[in-house]
């Protein structure tokens, strides 16, 4: 395990009620319900919080690495992220596709972002060897 030389951030939530509850960051910027996925319920689940903390992340890990390499990642750059819930023999398990578009960039410098920044961000480093991950770039030009 990789301990820390210095916190950059912390970021604090407080949950009351698990999935069917709710979620409030300290500051007040987050105040969000919660519900199981799949139900009918009007809040959002944790699988995609974590899908969308994922994608921002990756998308600056991929700025860093465009600015390394002396290029401009693309303003029209996304990452669509997908996060499972499943289970296994009665246990429960994530699984997580991103798919990137780099839009105006050639197939092999997109590329190179891509595994550069599935080096890079923390949320590849957290969960590399740890759950079944999928990543494509479906778009780059030709």
């Amino acid at each position: 395990m990789t301990s820390l030389e210095k916190v950059i951030y912390t970021g604090k939530t407080r949950t009351y009620g698990g999935r069917n509850g709710s979620s409030r960051s300290d500051d007040g910027r987050l105040d969000i319900a919660l519900s199981s996925p799949g139900t009918s319920g009007g809040g959002t689940n944790p699988e995609q919080l974590f899908a969308a903390g994922w994608s921002a992340c990756f998308i600056g890990a991929m700025g860093l690495a465009a600015k390394e390499r002396k290029i401009a990642l693309p303003a029209d750059t996304t990452v669509d992220a997908e996060v499972d819930l499943g289970t296994t023999d009665g246990a429960y398990f994530l699984r997580a596709r991103l798919h990137v578009r780099l839009p105006g960039l050639a197939p092999e410098v997109a590329q190179a972002l891509v595994d550069a920044a599935h080096r890079t961000c923390p949320y590849s480093k957290a969960t590399r060897g740890n759950i079944d991950v999928a990543i494509e770039l479906v778009e780059a030009k030709s």
